[in-house]
């Protein structure tokens, strides 16, 4: 039996469905966060709902009884912990509430692995962690002893605790940081399906410096497709980049998205933000090697399946 957190958004969602495909029982742990709206979360869900194989519980990580009660009520033997509250920048106005939830929401699910004998455990990590290292592209035993953000901050203290809880009671723990995931039922907030939204509608795209940022935009079947070989593969602890390992300019990522509309985009520039990385860049050998991670998707046939998936979407909804 599988607990998947966070399994209402964007990867959970994907992930539950793969899952499933391969006949493993699912409880899913969603609280739908306010960040975006339940009822983007929901639709997410609603092609598996109804599967004899699926079990949806809404609730909190952070609460100790509700977890008490997944757990004595079905044998968990395999955690994939998505659930965090996500994002650089809201993470610098409300850093109390992320460590709440990333750090404590952890802390919960580790003691729940800890007695109730859970045999894998996949914690979702991020390539914030890397915070902004001049050294690319970023490697697992990069010093990450300075994020600069929050949001980084959390995760970096969330991969030591899953090193602890490994070193104490002997839990199989992988970290995986993932980076810049896009896709069909991406986060309304992130840049690739703002910027489509943006620019089908004829609005301008706030673009923040001057637009050489750089970013390892990973489809979310290759991240599906790591996460599930990290699930087969769980022994001992380890930390795995999970990234397509090619880097795209936030300006060139615009041409490509105006390519895949067929609409130019009109821009609007703004200083740098705080908490924004100038680059990420995995180096995946680690992840090739011993989870036979081999990402298939270039960005331009990644962002023409989203904008496909986007425009069905929108269209389906007038």
């Amino acid at each position: 039996m599988y607990l998947v957190t966070g399994a209402a958004g964007f990867i959970g969602s994907h992930l539950v469905e793969k899952l499933l495909e391969k006949g493993e029982k699912v409880i899913g742990l969603d609280n739908f966060d306010p960040f975006y709206a339940k009822e983007i979360k929901e639709k997410n869900l609603s092609g598996i709902s109804d599967h004899p194989g699926f079990e949806f519980i809404q609730g909190d990580i952070r609460n100790t009884d509700e977890l008490q009660r997944i757990f004595s009520s079905s044998k968990i033997e395999t955690i994939v912990h998505l659930a965090a509250k996500a994002g650089v920048r809201p993470s610098i106005k409300n850093p109390l509430e992320y460590t709440d939830v990333n750090v404590r929401g952890t802390m919960n699910l580790l003691e729940m692995s800890r007695h109730n004998n859970v045999k894998k455990f996949i914690f979702a990590s991020t390539s914030a962690i890397y915070g902004a290292n001049r050294k690319l592209p970023f490697q697992e035993d990069d010093n990450v002893d300075h994020p600069i953000s929050p949001y980084a901050a959390t995760k970096k203290a969330c991969e030591l605790l899953c090193y602890t809880y490994h070193h104490l009671f002997g839990i199989p723990i992988f970290c995986l940081r993932f980076f810049t995931v896009y896709g069909p039922r991406q986060r309304p907030d992130m840049a690739i399906h703002y910027f489509t939204k943006l620019i089908v509608n004829n609005m301008k795209i706030p673009v923040f410096g001057d637009g050489t940022s750089r970013r390892d935009y990973t489809y979310i079947d290759d991240i599906i497709s790591g996460v599930m070989n990290a699930v087969d593969r769980c022994k001992g602890f380890e930390i795995y980049n999970l990234g397509e390992s090619k880097t795209i300019e936030l300006r060139e990522l615009i041409r490509i998205l105006e390519q895949a509309i067929g609409q130019k985009a009109a821009i609007e520039h703004h200083p740098n933000q705080p908490g924004d990385v100038p680059a990420t860049y995995a180096d995946i050998s680690r992840a090739r090697k011993y989870l036979e991670y081999n990402p298939s998707f270039d960005v331009s046939e990644g962002v023409s399946r989203f904008v496909d998936w986007y425009l069905r979407m929108t269209s389906s909804n007038v």
